[in-house]
């Protein structure tokens, strides 16, 4: 009995592969707990139709995510920030605060879990920030913080 495999099997094959297996273990085992399916062409052509569409999925977003990293790095972004008595600000400057500023001034949408400080910007300055979109792909953002 063929089988294609869409889990990985350990002893069996990997995710994707076509195996020649006993009836037994294969409609018992691997079909009753779904990690295969029975490998008739009409279950292989909807399995390779998926694994193109999901090629080309990624391939988008690895597209999309490469066009906004060139974006993030050409921008310049604004922050400004309350400043105490002696010169340092009131607080520190968040990923939060950042995200915010970037989809209120440029709509850019990233999630703040995506932006990452080296450490607390607790003065005025110019500082950058490194920005993880995805599929590898990272944007370096450079901030300059202003006192009010």
């Amino acid at each position: 009995m063929k089988v294609l495999l869409i889990k990985d099997v350990q002893g069996t094959g990997k995710a994707g592969e076509v195996k020649d297996v006993k009836d037994g273990y294969g409609k018992n085992f691997l079909i009753g707990k779904g990690l295969a399916l029975h490998a008739t062409n009409d279950v292989l052509a909807k399995y390779r139709a998926e694994q193109k569409r999901k090629k080309a999925k990624e391939a988008l977003e690895l597209k999309e995510a490469e066009e906004l990293a060139e974006k993030l790095n050409a921008t310049k972004l604004t922050v400004k920030h309350k400043i105490g008595a002696n010169g340092h600000l009131i607080g520190s400057v968040t990923n939060k605060e950042i995200a915010e500023e970037l989809k209120e001034q440029f709509s850019i949408d990233i999630d703040k879990k995506n932006l990452s400080l080296d450490k607390k910007i607790k003065s005025e300055g110019t500082f950058n920030v490194d920005c993880k979109l995805g599929y590898a792909v990272h944007a370096t953002l450079e901030i300059i913080i202003i006192g009010e």
